[in-house]
C-alpha cells in the first residue's frame, strides 16, 4: 500500500459549490432543456444534480454520521437515507456519502478539530481541515447546521498525539510501527483517501491495451498501474464500468491490485488442482484461473457469499467448482488462504471497520488463521502450498515459518504449515 498522491481532497470543492451555473446565453443547462421543449431530459437533469444546497448536504452528513457513531453500518445508514430521501438527487447521493466516507477514514483528527467526536464535530473538523470557513455553510436557515458556538473551537491538529494526526487507534499504532517500521506514515496517509478503482485484466480475454481501447470506448479512463501488470487503475468514468461492454464480456474485472500481486506471485501452471478455501466473491479464484488453466475448486464457510461466482466464472470463460466440503475432493496442489482478518486492506473503502477492530478480536482472528492454515495444510498433496493473506507479520506462532511475498506496503505474508517432511514457501 503507497500513498494516492492523486487522492480527491477530504471534502472535494464541488460538493461545497452551488450546481446551476449560467452558460452561453444565461440560461443554466436545465433551463436551457425546458425552453426547448425537453422536460422529460429537464427533470432527469435536476434528479442527477440534486436538489440539496452544500450547507443541506453539511447537515445530512452530520446526522447521518451521529447513526453509525451510534452503531449502525454506515453502508445501510447510506442506503436507506437514500431510499426515504426523495428530494435528494444521484449528485447529492454521491456528494453525501463522499463527504461520511471521508468523516470516517479521518475520524479522529476531524472529532480533534472539530471539538466533538458527533456528526456535527466532524463535519466541522472536515471544513477546518480542509481550510473551508464553516460559518457560510451552518448558517442555521433553512436545512443547514447551526452556526460553530463557544466551546467548538477544536484544538490544532499540529497537537495532537500522533495516533490522532494518523487517524489510528491508540493500541493500533504500536503494531503498525513493528509492522510497517519507516512506511507507517505513509500508509496511514494512504488510509485516509478514498481508495482508487482498480480493474484486472483476464488475459483469457484481452491484452491490458486491448481493455484500455474497450473502456475508452465507453468514456472510461484507465492508466496502466506501474507494477502490476494486469491492473489497471481507473481515472475517470468509474461509476460506469459495470455497464461497460469490457466488463460485461469479461475482459475486465473489479479487483485491488495488492489482490492481483498477491496472485501473480503464486507458483501456478496448467494442470493443477487449486483450492480457494476462503474464496468469498472468487475475485481471487478467477484472477489464478486466467493466470494457468486449472482444476479450480472454491469453498467458503458462508456460501451465500460465492452467490455470483458461477456467472463471474462464466463471463471470465472459467469453469470452477464451488464445493461444501473441499477435503473431499483433496489433496490439492495449492491452497490459498484469504482468512479473516483486521481487513485493513479494506478501510479505506469500509473505514468504520478500523474503528470497530479491537485487540480481542485481532487475537481471534489470529487464532482463526491458524485453524485454517492447519486445515489447508491437511488439504494440500506434499509439496504443495498453503498461502495466508494479512497485514501484520505472523512473528511468535510456533508451528509456522513465514516469508513475506511482497513488500510492508502491500501488506501481503505467505506462510506454510511446518512439516516433518522438507516443504517449500510460496
Amino acid at each position: 500500500m503507497v500513498p494516492d498522491p492523486a487522492a480527491p481532497a477530504l471534502v472535494p470543492p464541488a460538493l461545497l459549490s452551488e450546481r446551476r451555473r449560467p452558460v452561453k446565453g444565461g440560461h443554466s443547462p436545465v433551463l436551457s432543456a425546458v425552453l426547448s421543449g425537453g422536460l422529460d431530459i429537464a427533470v432527469s437533469m435536476l434528479r442527477s444534480l440534486g436538489a440539496m444546497t452544500p450547507a443541506a448536504r453539511l447537515a445530512a452528513s452530520a446526522d447521518l454520521l451521529d447513526r453509525i457513531l451510534a452503531g449502525e453500518p454506515a453502508e445501510r445508514v447510506l442506503t436507506r437515507w437514500a431510499r426515504m430521501s426523495r428530494h435528494a438527487g444521484s449528485g447529492d447521493r454521491a456528494a453525501v456519502r463522499d463527504i461520511v466516507y471521508s468523516a470516517l477514514r479521518r475520524r479522529r483528527s476531524a472529532a480533534w478539530v472539530g471539538g466533538s467526536e458527533t456528526g456535527r464535530g466532524l463535519v466541522l473538523g472536515l471544513l477546518r481541515i480542509e481550510g473551508t470557513d464553516p460559518r457560510p455553510l451552518m448558517t442555521g436557515m433553512g436545512h443547514a447546521l447551526p452556526p460553530p458556538a463557544p466551546g467548538e473551537e477544536g484544538l490544532p491538529l499540529a497537537a495532537a498525539p500522533r495516533a490522532v494526526r494518523l487517524d489510528l487507534p491508540d493500541w493500533l499504532l504500536p503494531r503498525f510501527e513493528r509492522s510497517l517500521g519507516p512506511a507507517t506514515d505513509a500508509v496511514c496517509e494512504s488510509l485516509r483517501h478514498r481508495a482508487p478503482v482498480f480493474l484486472r485484466v483476464n488475459s483469457r480475454r484481452g491484452t491490458r491495451d486491448q481493455a484500455r481501447a474497450a473502456l475508452r470506448r465507453d468514456d472510461i479512463g484507465t492508466e496502466p498501474h506501474p507494477t502490476v501488470p494486469t491492473a489497471l487503475i481507473v481515472v475517470s468514468g468509474a461509476r460506469r464500468v459495470d455497464r461497460s461492454e469490457a466488463y460485461r464480456s469479461g475482459l475486465v474485472e473489479l479487483q485491488d491490485a495488492s489482490s492481483q500481486e498477491a496472485v501473480l506471485r503464486l507458483p501456478l501452471h496448467d494442470g493443477m488442482r487449486v483450492l480457494d478455501l476462503c474464496a468469498g466473491g472468487g475475485g481471487k479464484t478467477l484472477a489464478m484461473g486466467a493466470r494457468a488453466r486449472l482444476h479450480l475448486h472454491a469453498h467458503d464457510i458462508d456460501p451465500g457469499r460465492m452467490a455470483d461466482l458461477p456467472a463471474r466464472a462464466a463471463r471470465a470463460g472459467l469453469a470452477v467448482r464451488p464445493c461444501a466440503d473441499p477435503a473431499a475432493a483433496a489433496p490439492y496442489d495449492l491452497v490459498l488462504v484469504d482468512a479473516p482478518c483486521s481487513g485493513s486492506g479494506t478501510w479505506r473503502r469500509t473505514p468504520e471497520a478500523k474503528w470497530r477492530l479491537s485487540e480481542e478480536r485481532l487475537s481471534a482472528l489470529t487464532a482463526l488463521q491458524d485453524d485454517l492454515l492447519h486445515q489447508a495444510a491437511d488439504l494440500v498433496a506434499e509439496g504443495g502450498d498453503p498461502c495466508l493473506c494479512h497485514l501484520f507479520h505472523p512473528a511468535g506462532r510456533g508451528g509456522r515459518t513465514g516469508c513475506r511475498l511482497s513488500g510492508a506496503s502491500s501488506g501481503l505474508v505467505g506462510a506454510r504449515q511446518a512439516r516433518s517432511a522438507p516443504g517449500r514457501a510460496s
